[in-house]
Order: structure tokens, then sequence, then C-alpha cells
């Protein structure tokens, strides 16, 4: 046996029995025999030694393709990406370019402004391929129908607002919704998806989401181990260390039909910036983006608002069990809905509802415009409506959770991979914008409910956007992330800068994004290498009677009993969320820009 090949006979066995289990292997050549076995598994697939009288030269899927040296140049116009989009169809799509199209003047005035202030690095441009996985397929289908009644348009306004801020940004995008057209960008050999791709990967990046995530792998065989740093994961809600790693989820407990790629975790995308170890990208608030190319302060007769309140709910279900919160609401303002009703279909709503039916986005913001306040029902969750309220002038009134809602206690959040307590129907507006604008109420509480109320008539409250959420801010972070974040690179992470680091040793029990938000920091695992020696636990005064290396996502950490100092061996576990009331935390936190948590005074 050759050693540089150990598995080569292995494989010879699998394909001399599985050889016409998938079409690709015929399409390489593969006829059963072992001549053309170990010719496949030399020249395509490298587990065997190359054939007598052959050149063992690189695998055609790993070769580069030519780099484009053409500058990523800030755009204005989104001309090129209205071409793009239009090649696919439906009403998720149709919901996409009908974002772009409203927010086009907005996102290209923010472009200009950064042009004329900027000394951010020029790239190269990148190609990029968009491909929400959500709307390929039988999955796709599902979406779509929902659409157009009142389901989830979160991730949506994610891809409009994503497709335009790299398209501002200078980059050569390609959309796709079609698994086939997919098979078509990526080079994938007919099949099932067992063989590698024919050819190197055109695209610098794919933008992507966990449906599309499995789309890939079904398609590229052996190359998408050796691509998948190129991968960017739209992941709304979040996916922790513990369950990114297929093996260690399985062995402790955090398996879920979600997580297991083996991805770096700052690879996944986030709505919202509540899971640090994830990077957030987030979306732009339409009316924050209107203001921006007003420019000028509004009038403060604009801020004056009808006494009427809007409920946060399409869907005739998130209403049930919520009358007597909303009737507490509704004896100090006119209640207003926009729940989506179907033919034939009667409504279960409460009789001094004001119910308008499903609102397109501008009758939508319409309304919120003359509202005072947003009433949130509890769910959904974390979606983008109480920022474009709160960009309103509305005071979003959202309930507390007591307990916090978790996989643990929660359908919605079971198999999520996430451990996060969930404390409201939107933590981040809880946390990272707060009263005046958002109030967070015992909803089964109608005195708590009342006086929240009478209070908020009391206040007078301005449009408010964090920057995050401006056209502006998001290119900001995009070009951050494009500039500085290189998953297929084998060395430490060099971004952001070593200053950035304010070392922290947390409680027992607790995590690293309690420990750093209690400092008003955020934890960031890119700085996590550089806790992870013994020498800062000497520095931090911990004296330890042993120093064990370990594949643990909860180290590097300190327990008390025993003076037990755990380094962590396994990198993709270096984790903010983990918590365990037998240790101490070693914490890696920084400080972050005013309204751009993605990023740190020195980071750009």
């Amino acid at each position: 046996m050759d050693t540089a090949y150990p598995v080569c006979a292995e494989k010879v066995e699998f394909l001399q029995a599985r050889w016409q289990s998938d079409p690709c292997y015929a399409f390489y050549g593969v006829d059963g025999t072992t001549c053309s076995i170990l010719t496949y598994l030399s020249q395509i697939e490298d587990f065997c030694p190359p054939r007598l009288g052959r050149n063992h030269s690189a695998l055609p899927w790993h070769k580069k393709p030519h780099t484009c040296t053409e500058k990523a140049e800030i755009r204005t116009s989104l001309g090129q990406l209205y071409e793009v989009i239009s090649n696919n169809s439906g009403p998720a799509v149709n919901f996409i370019r009908s974002r772009v199209e409203r927010m086009s003047e907005p996102w290209i005035q923010a472009g200009l402004r950064m042009r004329r202030s900027s000394n951010k690095t020029v790239l190269n441009q990148m190609r990029v391929l968009l491909y929400p996985g959500a709307l390929a397929g039988s999955v796709g289908q599902r979406f779509e129908a929902m659409v157009e009644r009142g389901g989830p348009l979160g991730e949506l306004v994610q891809w409009a607002d994503l497709s335009a801020c790299l398209t501002i940004l200078g980059h050569n995008l390609t959309f796709s919704t079609s698994q086939q057209q997919l098979h078509s960008l990526i080079g994938a050999a007919p099949g099932r998806g067992s063989c590698p791709i024919q050819r190197p990967l055109t695209f610098d990046l794919i933008y992507t989401d966990y449906h599309g995530l499995a789309h890939l792998q079904g398609a590229m065989g052996l190359a998408f181990q050796y691509y998948q740093c190129r991968f960017r994961i739209l992941d709304s809600f979040g996916t922790e260390p513990a369950f990114n790693l297929g093996s260690y989820a399985q062995s402790h407990g955090y398996k879920t039909l979600w997580g297991r790629w083996g991805l770096q975790p700052l690879q996944y995308m986030t709505m919202f910036p509540h899971t640090p170890d994830n990077s957030f990208l987030g979306f732009v608030s339409e009316e924050a983006a209107r203001a921006e190319v007003r420019e000028e302060e509004l009038e403060p007769e604009t801020y004056r608002k009808d006494r009427i309140a809007v409920v946060y709910g399409k869907q005739d279900y998130m209403w049930q069990g919520k009358s007597e919160y909303v009737e507490v609401i509704s004896e100090e303002l006119e209640t207003h809905a926009t729940v989506y009703q179907p033919p034939g279909h009667t409504l279960n709503l409460p009789s001094f509802i004001r119910n308008h039916g499903l609102l397109t986005q501008e009758h939508f913001l319409r309304l919120l415009h003359r509202a005072k306040v947003f009433v949130g029902l509890g769910f959904p969750y974390e979606g983008p409506a109480p920022i474009e309220a709160i960009a309103l002038g509305c005071v979003f009134l959202q309930p507390q959770f007591n307990p916090p809602h978790s996989s643990d206690n929660n359908d919605f959040y079971k198999g999520k991979p996430t451990t996060r307590q969930i404390s409201s129907q939107h933590p981040y507006a809880e946390e990272f914008i707060g009263k005046p604008y958002v109030w967070t109420v015992d909803m089964t509480n109608r005195t708590h409910v009342r006086e929240a109320v009478k209070a908020i008539l009391s206040t007078e409250v301005k449009p408010f956007t964090p920057r995050e959420f401006t056209c502006e801010g998001m290119l900001e972070r995009v070009h951050a992330y494009i500039t500085h974040q290189d998953f297929c690179s084998k060395s430490v992470p060099s971004w952001p800068p070593a200053s950035a680091l304010r070392m922290h040793l947390g409680p027992l029990g607790q995590s690293c994004v309690s420990v750093c938000r209690r400092s008003n920091l955020v934890c960031e695992p890119a700085l996590f290498h550089h806790l992870n020696s013994p020498s800062v636990f000497t520095r931090l005064g911990l004296g330890c009677s042993s120093m064990e290396q370990e594949v643990n996502h909860l180290f590097p950490a300190y327990s008390p009993w025993g003076r037990h100092c755990g380094l962590q061996q396994e990198p993709l576990l270096f984790s903010c969320a983990g918590s365990d009331p037998s240790h101490r935390r070693l914490c890696p936190c920084r400080a972050h820009l005013p309204g751009q948590v993605a990023l740190c005074p020195d980071c750009i």
C-alpha cells in the first residue's frame, strides 16, 4: 500500500460496487473496470497514485481560475443588479426587486458619500454568487406561497439589501434561485453530486443560506469541502460553535437539524448582532434610508403622531391569547392591524381592532408614520419591522418573556443551533435601543401595560435608527468584512487587530457574551487565540494546578475546583456563547463604534 494514499484500496472497492449509483462516475469515464476506477481516483479525486505513464497534474477543480484585476469602484447605479435579478421570477424575487428599486436613491447617495469620505482599501472586484436556497426547489415553492399571505419577509429584506450593498461596493454579482442553474454556475458534473465539480469555482464568494448549503454539498462532491471557506451563510437566528462542529455536537448533545457544517462560525451572518460568534450582516431600515437622502432635520410637526397603535402580527394565529393585552392598549389608543384575511375566512380579531388587511410596504410605512405605538404580540421574533417603526418615530411596546424563550421551552427555537435565552420579542431593540423608543412589559399585568402606555403617550420621541441599519452603516460593515475576513487562510485571524482586545475573566456560569456586554463591550471570537496560552492565566493571577488542552467549547477557561486551567484544542470551538456553572471563561472583549456593533474603533 502506498502510504501517501492510505484509502486508495477502500475507495476502489467502494466504486467497484457503487459506480453505477451516480451517473457522474460514468461522465468522468468510470465503466466498472479497475483501470477506469484507478484513473478516476487519481485524476479527479486524488485518492490513488497517478497511473504509470501519466502526469499527475493538479486536479481539474483545484486549478485557480484567472484572477479578476478590475478594481471594485463605488457604483452610482443599480442597473447591473436589475439585470441580474431579472433572470429570476416569482413573488419573492419580485419583493426583492421592488425593495431594491424603492431604495435605489438612498443606496446611491450613501455610496457617493462613502466615496467622498473614504480612505478605505480599494479591493479587486469580487465575483459573487447570491443563492437564496430557501427560494429554490420544493422549499422555495412553499416559501413563495407564503410571501403574499403575510409570511416572513425578513430574509427577503436581507437578500435585497445585501444585493444592493454589494452592487454599490462595485462587485460583480450573479443571482439565482434555481437549483438547476446553480449546478450549471458551479460546473457540477451531471448526476447526483457524488463527484467533484468539473472546473475551479469561478466565484470568490457565495452567499447562501442553510438550504443553499445543502444544495451546494449535493452538487460539489469533494470540492464542497475544498471551497467551503468561500461560503457566507445568511442565518437569521445564529449558529453557535458547539452546534457547528458535527462530531462535537453529536457527542455533547448539541446535534440539531441545522448546524454540523464545520464552517468558521463567523461565516454565518445574522439579522441582528445577537450571536457574536457569527458575523452581523443586518439590513437597512427603509425609512432611515429615505431620511439619509433628505439629510435635513425634520420640522417638529413631523414628529406629531395620531393617537393610534398599530399591532405587529400579520397572521391571526399570532393574536391568540393576546386579547386582554391589546384591549388595555385600546383603552388609550385607536388600535389598527394589518392581518392577512384569506378569501372566505373569518378572522378572530377583537371587535375594537381596525384591520387594514395585508398592506404593501409603502402603505404599511404610511400607517406607521401616523402611529404613536407599534405593538408587539410576542411573535414574530426579531424581525425588521420594529426597526422600521422606531425609524418613523413610533415607540415599540413589546412583551417580556419570563422565563426567557429558548430551545428548551419554545417550539420555534427548538432545533435551532443556539442556546440563546430570549428575554423579549426583540432583544436587540430592548438591549441596544431601549427607552424611550422601546418599552418591554409584562403582557399579563394589565396595570403594568396601562402605565407603560400612559408613559409613552406623555413622551415625545424623534425618529431614531442606529447607524448599523442605515445604507452607509451596512456599506461600511460589508466592505470591512470583504476586506478583512479571510476564512481560506490557514493563519490565525489578524482582524480585528490585537490592539482591540480587552481581556476579561468572567464569573462562574457566565458566557463571554454576558461578560463583555456587562462592560458595554462585545465578545470578539477572532481574538480568542490571543487568550489561548498558559501565559494568559499567569497574567490574570490564576495559579493552575493543571493545564489541559481539550476540544471543549468552554475553553479557554478556569475551574476554581482543583484550579484546572483549560486551553482550546479546536479553533472552531472558540465560543463567545458557551457557559457552565463550574467554569470562569477567559473572554476576548472589544469596544464598538457608536451604533455599529460589528466594528471596533481600530477595525476600519
